[in-house]
């Protein structure tokens, strides 16, 4: 998952064109793009669309965003989109693991149910959404077998916070939202976890979005989240592992597959040591064909 595009899901005109977007994930909203008046038309025509829309490979993965466990919704939400086959769920505004463990449990009784035919969802956790959360990024690992990914979000936090802004003059996080992407990185890697960078909310400024897109690959991130279509095309592309950086990593692989005892190798006058190798294994996993 490089790309995760979210979309109302009361929206017909944009739900029509999700398969052509390009984003590995769609992400259909019933959480904070949809008033509340229009829960239950969202369930409903989100159903009927997952229920009948292509899902032949090569198109978008379908998650669904479900409302918070605290709203009394996500209940709701589940048993109205469970049976139409979505291939992920998104937990927003999670406290800690456990959260994530209820909401398992849930979908795992709907499941006993019958409400779920085939394989279990995937869960997408949204980890950093509050002031409580910040403190439990350590709380995820093993709370659940299909739990594959974590992300963070910095607009509700900042709503938390009573923020006037969680950007600076130069477009770049402010101090809280930076410690909420590091501890969610942090968090999701020790957890065994895909690393989902935020959305970049000025849908306009591709530069700006590229950059910071940039930065988070840079950092350790393998992914991030759009809020528009137009931004899918330049997150695939960083998200991407170069070819450059596809042939230094399978270098790295067979120096020290050549020399299987050694902690250092050098490769054209440059030494790289264990470190490097866990990278270098890391990145070629990102690659189609890339474990071979």
């Amino acid at each position: 998952m490089r790309s995760g595009l979210f979309i109302p899901a009361d929206n017909e005109r944009k739900l029509q064109k999700a398969p052509d977007c390009g984003a590995d994930v769609v992400i259909f909203d019933l959480e904070d793009s949809v008033h509340n008046e229009r829960k239950q038309i969202a369930r409903e025509m989100l159903a009927d669309y997952l229920k009948s829309v292509d899902r032949s490979p090569g198109t978008p993965q379908l998650y669904v965003r479900v409302n918070a466990l605290d709203s009394g919704l996500a209940g709701l939400d589940l048993d109205a989109v469970l049976s139409a086959g979505p291939d992920g769920i998104v937990q927003p505004k999670a406290q800690d693991g456990s959260c994530v463990k209820t909401l398992s449990t849930m979908m795992t009784r709907l499941r006993r149910e019958g409400a779920i035919a085939g394989t279990m969802p995937k869960i997408m956790v949204i980890a950093t959404e509050t002031p409580l959360s910040l403190f439990h990024l350590h709380t995820y690992g093993g709370v659940c077998d299909h739990l594959h990914a974590m992300t963070w979000g910095a607009e509700d936090l900042s709503a938390e916070l009573g923020a006037t802004t969680n950007r600076d003059e130069h477009g770049a996080h402010t101090g809280p939202y930076q410690l909420a992407r590091s501890l969610c990185l942090a968090g999701a890697v020790a957890a065994g976890l895909q690393p989902i960078d935020t959305v970049y909310p000025d849908f306009r400024n591709l530069e700006g979005l590229r950059k910071e897109a940039q930065d988070a690959a840079r950092d350790g991130f393998t992914g991030k989240a759009a809020i528009h279509p137009a931004q899918v095309a330049i997150i695939n592309e960083i998200f991407t592992p170069s070819n450059e950086d596809v042939e230094k990593a399978r270098a790295v692989i067979q120096a020290f597959d050549a020399a299987p005892q050694a902690g250092v190798v050098n490769i054209d006058g440059e030494m790289f040591d264990i470190p490097h190798l866990a990278r270098a294994k890391r990145l070629l996993a990102r690659v189609p064909g890339g474990e071979d």
